[in-house]
């Protein structure tokens, strides 16, 4: 990671858009100095954007407030890393190997054209292959972790493609550079950076998973023996809740306030008759619990489509995202399982500066850091200032003071304007047995 340098990064959720600023220092030092939100409303649907006018003036209220907080003023955001998630995600193994004409040394060319050929894979015209995750490599017939520097002729490797349909890159790009101006320094796999920053080396190498409970999507990775076994996106979250609750003649937001006050996951050993303001408490309790109980149901389920036991990870569950504040959720969680549970929390390397809540920073934290990893980009310019014409006439103001000029933004063209615990095993197998969006084309 190159030190000294601006950074910044974004997150469109289902939920909201979040993006932040921070710092790279030596030693591998992350700085967040700014981070600011902006709800989506209804123009983010499962991670992938829908309005692309909506989202694109939303993004560019949060950036704006974000360019006037002091700890970035002056400076502008001209890049952007970009987290990607969405209901879409998940994993598909394959494997890739390479012949070499003779026995030689493997090298870093040699794995890089091992990824490639993995990043062929074919996985259906619906979805595309954004990234290989490497499980274990073989050297001949010599199982290894670390396969450069080894001596062979054939090399071959099991990969977890992260897939995703197209619409969910599409959109971002349509959105961001397209419509914004802005340059996208590169995608970063939401669930990925969390697993690598968030989990501890001994939870991944003892089987561990990661939980992150979003808004409208749920996503899952189990890690064991140090590396990925298991990627899913749930299409469950936190607004299944409150969506429940506006059954009882609430509006959503109302539903939404309800939730996180007196919501709480672990049924009552006591129905007690409260009212809040109006409803039952016993009401609002039942439907709560009761969803709250399917989405852990569905979670653990995972355990066994990954090929394991619950006994196989004694690393246990960590938790993140909004939805994991839900009262009681994580102790439901603890109960159904059998697991140890704890939320996740950022490793000392990233550093929140200010008043920054660490709570809303896990997962963009993790898509700077694992940005920064990416490449050299400076996500941040100086405004230059005009300087004197060849004429020796000075270009300044009446009052002769020199201000910052900022190129404008380069104007819209009109075709970006147009541009739950019943049968939880047979649901899921339905979901991974196929394309999880197949039936929602209406939402791209």
């Amino acid at each position: 990671m190159k030190p000294d340098r601006y950074i910044a990064a974004i997150e469109i959720s289902s939920s909201r858009i979040t993006a932040a600023v921070g710092r790279t220092r030596e030693g591998g030092i992350l700085e967040i100095i700014a981070i600011d939100s902006e709800k989506t409303e209804e123009s983010v649907r499962y991670g992938v954007i829908q309005n692309l006018e909506e989202a694109a003036t939303r993004t560019r209220h949060l950036i704006d407030r974000l360019q006037r907080k002091p700890e970035v003023s002056p400076r502008r955001i001209s890049g952007l890393y970009v987290g990607l998630s969405g209901r879409s995600v998940r994993s598909v193994t394959a494997e890739a190997s390479i012949r070499l004409p003779e026995e030689s040394e493997i090298t870093e060319d040699v794995l890089d054209r091992l990824r490639d050929k993995a990043l062929q894979t074919s996985v259906g015209g619906r979805l595309e292959v954004i990234d290989a995750v490497p499980r274990t490599f073989r050297i001949g017939n010599l199982e290894t972790l670390s396969p450069k520097g080894s001596i062979g002729q054939e090399i071959s490797a099991t990969y977890d493609l992260i897939v995703c349909r197209p619409e969910l890159r599409r959109n971002i790009t349509r959105t961001l550079p397209e419509k914004l101006g802005i340059q996208n320094e590169g995608f970063v796999i939401t669930g990925i950076a969390t697993g690598h920053i968030l989990l501890k080396e001994e939870e991944r190498r003892l089987g561990c998973m990661l939980v992150d409970f979003g808004a409208e999507t749920t996503t899952v990775s189990i890690y064991k023996f140090g590396h990925l076994l298991f990627f899913a996106t749930l299409p469950l979250g936190g607004r299944n809740i409150t969506r429940d609750l506006t059954s009882l003649n609430m509006l959503e937001e109302n539903a939404e306030q309800i939730k996180r006050t007196s919501g709480n996951a672990l049924a009552s050993e006591t129905q007690a008759n409260i009212n809040l303001n109006g409803l039952k408490y016993s009401d609002v309790s039942n439907i709560v619990v009761a969803r709250a109980e399917e989405i852990v149901a569905n979670v653990i389920e995972t355990i066994e489509y990954a090929g394991l036991r619950e006994t196989d990870l004694p690393g246990g569950i960590v938790c993140i995202g909004g939805a994991s504040n839900l009262n009681g959720l994580l102790e439901l969680l603890t109960s159904k399982s059998n697991l140890p549970v704890r939320r996740g929390s950022l490793p000392p390397y990233i550093r929140l500066e200010g008043a920054i809540p660490a709570a809303n920073s896990l997962q963009l934290a993790c898509i700077m850091y694992e940005g920064a990893e990416l490449n050299d980009a400076e996500c941040l310019s100086m405004p230059q200032r005009e300087g004197i014409p060849v004429t020796g006439t000075p270009n300044t103001p009446a009052d002769n003071t020199l201000t910052d000029h900022v190129t404008p933004e380069k104007p819209e063209t009109p075709g970006h304007r147009k541009s739950w615990f019943g049968k939880i095993k047979k649901g899921l197998t339905d979901y991974f047995g196929s394309d999880p969006e197949a039936d929602n084309d209406e939402m791209i």
